[in-house]
């Protein structure tokens, strides 16, 4: 799209709202690419409306948008499918009990204002509150006793709900969302691969949808906790996004906020974010605060790529690993590091291209990035090779590099 003229309506002053939702889910109407993943998980769907309980696990590293695409696939399976979608968020959730507590508490919202809410109230028995000043919402607030008999019983208690609702909706979908707190408890493991087992003993038409969402590592420490369990799941594996698809998101969503720009700005953008759409968001929502002509070029860019590497480092970096980026010798260091293509790097090879007061400082580097968890000897590969445990960390300092250096256009 060329980016030569004014916006027919003059410059966009007194800006409001940004399309961009760094930080949230993506809204479903700036959801790009997964055209493959989206499809899977809707053939599962179907196949869950027949009566037979499906459940999968879904993949991908931080930033990589697996909420995004639990929530997108919900909503069009709400309206391909009839299927009823419970999203529930479990961080920081370590228990079987509080799962399951989440888990009803977010159906009782999602049912709060609609006509069949009655329908199901009277399972929840006297422990459904009023949240807010005027009972906008509802919580699930059971003692423990009769929490831990609900945990017992959940099987019981999907079934029932489900038949309750079988005229309004064909099917249940429930995503259990962010369980880095869970996958390394047995108790999780097993009672997951129990409740499935029991479900499939039984001689019930269950058509339920269970997406399970988290870190590839999380699966792998479910599968070593209780190895049977993985051939219960569909997996489902969440790539980065091409830097094609990144651009044509950028196009899309500046148009929606009334925003023009050359397509060569827009590639720009897309080579910064590696393809993870929590980059994507910040460093749209950065661009779209810079722009004041209602045109973004190259200076808006250049502008929003600084302000963006400053706030991935503040939001999504431990506050001790930031604060250890601000070192000038530290950051030089790191900049000579990232220039690598892979996340891992060679001491060795590192050290040839360091300068005198660098080095002076190099082994106090490894050691307190080690301490911090930020990168890790690699198994397998001799002494002194070394990786970026989390790749925000790595692709941050890259855009720290990056918005540092002049653009050329």
């Amino acid at each position: 799209m060329a980016g030569s003229g004014k916006l027919p309506n003059g410059p966009v002053r007194n800006k409001e709202n940004s399309p961009f939702t760094p930080g949230n889910p993506v809204p479903v109407e700036l959801f790009v690419g997964r055209a493959e993943q989206i499809e899977a998980i809707r053939r599962y769907a179907r196949q869950a409306c027949t009566g037979r309980m499906e459940n999968v696990f879904l993949t991908g590293d931080r930033g990589i948008g697996k909420s995004s695409l639990a929530r997108f696939v919900t909503e069009l399976c709400r309206k391909d499918c009839a299927m009823l979608g419970v999203h529930a968020h479990l961080g920081g959730v370590t228990t079987v009990e509080e799962l399951v507590r989440r888990v009803f508490e977010q159906l009782l919202k999602e049912a709060h204002t609609q006509t069949w809410f009655s329908k199901i109230k009277g399972f929840f028995g006297n422990y459904i509150k009023e949240v807010g000043l005027l009972g906008v919402s509802v919580g699930f607030a059971p003692p423990k006793d009769q929490l831990e008999g609900v945990v017992r019983d959940f099987p019981a208690a999907i079934k029932s709900i489900q038949n309750a609702l079988q005229e309004d909706y064909k099917g249940l979908i429930f995503v259990l969302d962010d369980l880095n707190g869970l996958a390394d408890q047995a108790e999780f493991a097993n009672w997951y691969k129990s409740f499935v087992d029991h479900t499939a003993t039984q001689e019930w038409r269950l058509p339920v949808l269970f997406i399970l969402c988290g870190l590839p590592e999380r699966r792998d420490s479910l599968a070593r906790l209780q190895p049977s369990l993985m051939r219960i799941f569909r997996p489902v594996e969440i790539e980065r996004l091409s830097d094609q698809e990144v651009e044509d998101f950028f196009e899309h969503t500046f148009q929606i906020a009334g925003i023009i720009g050359d397509q060569k700005v827009f590639h720009l953008m897309a080579r910064h974010c590696s393809g993870l759409p929590t980059l994507m968001h910040e460093v749209g929502d950065a661009v779209f605060w810079v722009d004041s002509d209602g045109i973004v070029d190259w200076d808006d860019v250049s502008q929003g790529l600084r302000n963006a590497a400053e706030e991935v480092g503040k939001k999504y970096l431990d506050p001790m690993v930031y604060r250890a980026t601000r070192s000038k010798h530290y950051l030089e260091i790191l900049g000579k590091i990232a220039n690598a293509p892979r996340q891992e790097f060679c001491k060795q090879e590192v050290e040839k291209k360091l300068n005198d007061e660098e080095k002076k400082v190099f082994h106090n580097f490894l050691r307190k990035f080690r301490d911090l968890g930020v990168i890790e000897s690699v198994p397998g590969h001799g002494r002194g090779v070394y990786r970026f445990v989390n790749q925000l960390f790595f692709i941050y300092i890259n855009m720290q590099i990056r918005s540092k250096s002049k653009i050329v256009h």
